[in-house]
């Protein structure tokens, strides 16, 4: 089985900027080519999982309800392209609530791959952040930087 990781702000939808969020279903808008590259890594076998800090929930700007609604809407435009996703997973939290899941812990990782027998040098975590960098060699896999979100040069 061959495992793709995916932060969401910055790699798969336009990053709204630092200390900005995503919090309205308006504003969320696909980086040109997500579409098409998410169906093709579908069709090339890969499984795809989002792993995605949203501490906007916590802070309150969005609740989580409404997120839960920006995901499927997100989804089911995946899915009308022709890709998949295997699952979503979203950290909450503030960095100061210390908690287990916040990139670059690998919690929400764990959580998806929990059943699953994988080699985790043939995963790949592809974001666009140190921490992102940080959480995929904190896991043991390889990890992709793009630099159409967050980070604009390579770090």
């Amino acid at each position: 089985m061959s495992v793709i990781f995916l932060d969401r702000d910055g790699v798969i939808n336009e990053f709204p900027g630092v200390s900005q969020y995503v919090v309205r279903l308006d504003d969320f808008r696909f980086i040109p080519g997500a579409l098409e590259a998410l169906r093709k890594l579908t069709e090339a076998g890969f499984e795809l999982f989002v792993v995605s800090n949203q501490g906007c929930v916590s802070r309150g700007l969005i609740s989580a309800k409404e997120l839960a609604v920006m995901t499927d809407r997100m989804t089911i435009d995946i899915k009308k392209s022709g890709g998949r996703l295997e699952g979503v997973f979203y950290c909450l939290h503030q960095k100061s609530d210390n908690c287990e899941c916040k990139k670059p812990k690998i919690k929400m990782f764990q959580d998806a791959l929990k059943g699953r027998v994988v080699d985790l040098e043939s995963v790949y975590f592809i974001g666009d952040s140190r921490e992102d960098v940080e959480a995929g060699k904190a896991l043991g896999c390889r990890t992709i930087l793009v630099l159409s979100g967050r980070t604009k040069k390579r770090i």
